[in-house]
């Protein structure tokens, strides 16, 4: 077990352990094993996910639906919301709704 803190099954950065003898009198400096997957991944992700340092931190604002909503709203209205309403908005809602009436526990 080591004790030094790394991790023995990873060779990123640590010098290449190749059994090719012929080659390793003639440089003196070491291959550095570089995980071209890991890389790939990271770059398609921060594709896939965008930039993060980029994009505004979102400023709290107001709930879209009123407290005063209930659930036989909701299911009563045939109406369109006036805009949309965040998901997270929505889970808030439902979960106290379920709370409220002993379907969550």
């Amino acid at each position: 077990m080591e004790t030094n803190g790394t991790n023995h099954h990873s060779r990123e950065n640590r010098p290449s352990t190749g059994s090719n003898n012929a080659n390793r009198g003639q440089s003196t400096k070491e291959e550095v094993f570089v995980n071209q997957a890991q890389m790939t991944w990271h770059e398609v992700r921060r594709q896939w996910a965008g930039d993060q340092s980029q994009k505004s931190r979102r400023i709290a604002r107001e709930p879209i639906m009123s407290w005063t909503t209930t659930y036989e709203d909701l299911l009563c209205s045939t109406e369109r919301f006036q805009q949309p309403i965040p998901l997270a908005e929505m889970v808030d809602f439902l979960v106290d709704t379920w709370h409220e009436e002993g379907l969550y526990d």
